[in-house]
C-alpha cells in the first residue's frame, strides 16, 4: 500500500533546511551547557558525514576519529554490511516485538555471543550498558540470595540508578543520592580490601571492568586471577563489565582473556550495535539464569519493552560477522602495540608525559607535573585553576590544527584517552604519530602558543565559576 506520508516527510529536507539551526536548537531545546562546551574549546565544526573512522565537517575537510562514540563505533561508522542487516530486516516486514512469541535473530545473536564466551551459557539482551547493568545486579542478588553489591574506586558502570550506585566517581553521583543500599567500594587492584569485603558473605557480586574506561586503568597482572579465587572462596559472583572493552577493543574478544579467566557474568552493549541501534547484553553461567526464570508465572519477571527487537539483533549479528571477517581483533591488537610503543617512547623524550597504559585500541597517555622551572611555572598556575585543564591544551590542537578527535579519560584526569575503531589502518596511526609528536613538542615551550591557549581557557573558567556562583 502507498504510504501517502512518505510524499511529504523527507528527512534529507528537513536536515537540509535545518542544519543551521543545530547549535540553537540544541541550546533552546537540550544541553546548552554541552553546546557552550564545544563553543569554547572550538568543537562546534558541524560534522555532516561519518565513514569508518572518519568525520567530515561542513567544510568537506577530513577527521580521524580517537572517539569512537565512546566505544560504541568499533566497527567505525555507517559501515555497508550493518546497514544491509538493517536494511533487510525494515523490508522483511517481521512481526517485530510480538512479545507472546520468540524471536529467530536474538536466537541466533545469543548463540554467536556464546560462541566466542563458550564457559557461559545464557543471554538476556537489554537496551544499553546501563539496563545490562542493573540487570546483573539483579540477577546477582536472585541466584545468591545476597543483597550488598561491591565495586571499584573510579569504576564507571552507567547512569541509571542501579548503576550509578556502583559508579566510583563522585563527579556523576554529586547531588543525585541516595542510591541503591548494600552497595560498597573498594578499591581497584587492591585484593586485600576485596577479600576483607568478601569474607563477610554477604556480597552477592563483585562488578569490575578489566580496565578502567575512565582513566584506562589496567587490572594488576595478578588481580582478575585473585579476584576469580576469592569470588569463588565467598561465594560472590564476579562480573566483568566489558561495555567498553569487549568485542576485540583490546584484541582479544574480551579482556578478560588477557588474564585467562572466566567471570561468572559478563557484559556487553556499545560496540555490539554496529553504531546503529542501540543493545545491551549479559553473558551468565545457566544456573544464574534459570533462578530468575525459574517458573513459567515468572518469565517476564524481569525484561525491557524493546529488548530482543530485530533491528538491534540484525545490528548485533552483523557487527559479530564484520570483526570477524574483516579480522578486526587482529588489527586492534596489532595497531595497539605500534602506538603503544610509540608513545612508551614519548616518557623518554617529553617531560610532561608520565607513562603509556592500556591494551590494544585502548590508550591512556598520562600527563604529569614537568621538573624544568619554565614549564613547572606554567603547569601549576594552569592547575590551580582547574585540575585537568592541562590536557585540554593538547586536545584543543589536536582537533583544530592536526583533524584529530580525542578525548580527556575522565573529569580532572590529565590522561588523554584514544579510543578509535577497531579499522584503523597503518596511515592513520602514522597521522595519530606525527600530531601528538608535534602538539607534545609545543607543550614544552614556554612561552609560546599552547600556553597562550592555556590563559585563555583559565580565563573563561574563572568567568564561567564567578557567573555560576
Amino acid at each position: 500500500m502507498h504510504n501517502a506520508s512518505a510524499d511529504f516527510f523527507d528527512i534529507a529536507t528537513l536536515l537540509k533546511t535545518h542544519e543551521s539551526e543545530r547549535y540553537d536548537l540544541h541550546t533552546r531545546y537540550l544541553n546548552d551547557m554541552m553546546v557552550r562546551a564545544l563553543r569554547t574549546i572550538g568543537f562546534d565544526v558541524a560534522f555532516q558525514r561519518g565513514t569508518g573512522q572518519y568525520h567530515y565537517d561542513k567544510a568537506g575537510a577530513r577527521y580521524l576519529d580517537l572517539l569512537s562514540g565512546w566505544g560504541v563505533f568499533a566497527v567505525g561508522r555507517n559501515h555497508p554490511t550493518v546497514r544491509a542487516a538493517l536494511q533487510c530486516v525494515i523490508e522483511a516486514d517481521l512481526p517485530n516485538l510480538v512479545q507472546m512469541d520468540v524471536t529467530t535473530l536474538a536466537g541466533l545473536l545469543a548463540e554467536r555471543l556464546l560462541h566466542f564466551v563458550p564457559y557461559l551459557d545464557k543471554v538476556f539482551f537489554a537496551n544499553s550498558g546501563t539496563e545490562a547493568v542493573e540487570a546483573a545486579i539483579k540477577f546477582a542478588r536472585g541466584v545468591t540470595g545476597r543483597q550488598n553489591i561491591l565495586y571499584c574506586s573510579n569504576a564507571f558502570h552507567g547512569l541509571t540508578y542501579g548503576a550509578l550506585s556502583l559508579n566510583g566517581d563522585a563527579t556523576f553521583r554529586e547531588g543525585f543520592g541516595g542510591f541503591l543500599p548494600g552497595c560498597q567500594e573498594v578499591r581497584f587492584n587492591d585484593l586485600e580490601a576485596l577479600e576483607r569485603a568478601l569474607a563477610s558473605r554477604e556480597i552477592a557480586a563483585f562488578f569490575v571492568e578489566p580496565i578502567q574506561g575512565k582513566g584506562v586503568n589496567v587490572a594488576d597482572d595478578d588481580y582478575l586471577k585473585g579476584v576469580r579465587a576469592l569470588c569463588s572462596k565467598y561465594g560472590t559472583l564476579f562480573v566483568a563489565d566489558e561495555i567498553q572493552t569487549g568485542l576485540g577493543r583490546t584484541g582479544r574478544f574480551l579482556a578478560t582473556e588477557h588474564w585467562n579467566v572466566e567471570p561468572d557474568m559478563v557484559l556487553l552493549a556499545k560496540a555490539l550495535s554496529g553504531g546503529h541501534v542501540p543493545i545491551g547484553a549479559v553473558l551468565m553461567r545457566k544456573k544464574i539464569f534459570e533462578a530468575t526464570f525459574n517458573r513459567m508465572d515468572r518469565m517476564a519477571v524481569h525484561g525491557s519493552t524493546f529488548a530482543k527487537n530485530d533491528l538491534a539483533m540484525a545490528a548485533g549479528l552483523a557487527t559479530l560477522e564484520i570483526i570477524k571477517s574483516e579480522r578486526l581483533i587482529e588489527n586492534a591488537a596489532r595497531q595497539g602495540q605500534r602506538l603503544f610503543d610509540f608513545f612508551g617512547r614519548f616518557a623518554e623524550r617529553y617531560e610532561l608525559v608520565k607513562t603509556v597504559r592500556g591494551k590494544g585500541l585502548m590508550i591512556g597517555l598520562e600527563f604529569g607535573p614537568p621538573h624544568s622551572f619554565k614549564l613547572k611555572t606554567a603547569w601549576t598556575l594552569l592547575e590551580s585553576v582547574r585540575a585537568g585543564l592541562f590536557c585540554q591544551l593538547i586536545i584543543i590542537p589536536l582537533f583544530k590544527d592536526h583533524k584529530i578527535v580525542a578525548q580527556v579519560a575522565a573529569n580532572a584526569s590529565h590522561t588523554i584517552k584514544l579510543l578509535p575503531p577497531l579499522n584503523i589502518s597503518d596511515a592513520d596511526c602514522t597521522w595519530i604519530e606525527q600530531a601528538f609528536d608535534s602538539v607534545v613538542a609545543d607543550a614544552h615551550r614556554v612561552p609560546g602558543a599552547i600556553w597562550s591557549l592555556g590563559r585563555t581557557l583559565a580565563e573563561n573558567v574563572r568567568r564561567s565559576s564567578k557567573s555560576a556562583g
